[in-house]
């Protein structure tokens, strides 16, 4: 009985240490301080991400934004399943800008009522790549105007990403062949 107790308080000591460590709450993920919401709108190739189970085995995903008259996000989210011969799969969320200020933290809902966090951490200058993140650091995609970028680009995307607390040895390239 006493060694069942011990080692009952034993294990219950060593569960609460690691759950413990694993809770630590991270500080909000840095994001961009101004998004041109009209400029952001468009086709975006999704690069790389940390995939959502509807995304395993995507090729050439493209996510497109349009800015509806009610100030959402019409969003149009298509991929080919498993291969770039595979079936095409099309998703519809509705994102909503949160924060007006910056234009760079919003809502994506899927299905009403749940809402996802989606911020935008990076946008280059001239609006040809981008980066959008959580603040769990569970997803991110790495997107881009065009289906490929530079190494180096991308490079720098996981150094920042890693800045970020992510850990970038998740990330998947997503195919792309156009």
């Amino acid at each position: 009985m006493k060694l069942s107790f011990i080692l009952m308080t034993t294990l219950l000591g060593m569960a609460m240490t690691l759950f413990g460590c694993n809770n630590t709450p991270k500080p909000p993920i840095a994001i961009v301080p101004q998004v041109k919401l009209e400029r952001f709108m468009g086709p975006w190739y999704v690069i790389a991400n940390i995939p959502t189970f509807i995304e395993k085995g995507a090729h050439n995903a493209v996510e497109s934004y349009q800015l509806a008259p009610d100030g959402s996000i019409t969003t149009t989210f298509t991929f080919r399943q498993d291969s770039f011969d595979g079936p095409e799969k099309r998703y519809q969320p509705t994102g909503f800008v949160v924060d007006k200020a910056s234009n760079a933290v919003w809502e994506m809902q899927f299905v009403w009522p749940f809402k996802s966090d989606y911020r935008i951490v990076y946008l280059n200058a001239d609006y040809t790549q981008t980066v959008i993140g959580r603040d769990k650091r569970d997803y991110v995609w790495i997107m881009a105007r065009k289906p490929e970028i530079p190494d180096a680009d991308y490079q720098n995307i996981l150094e920042l990403l890693t800045r970020q607390g992510y850990d970038v040895g998740q990330i998947q390239k997503v195919p792309q062949r156009w």
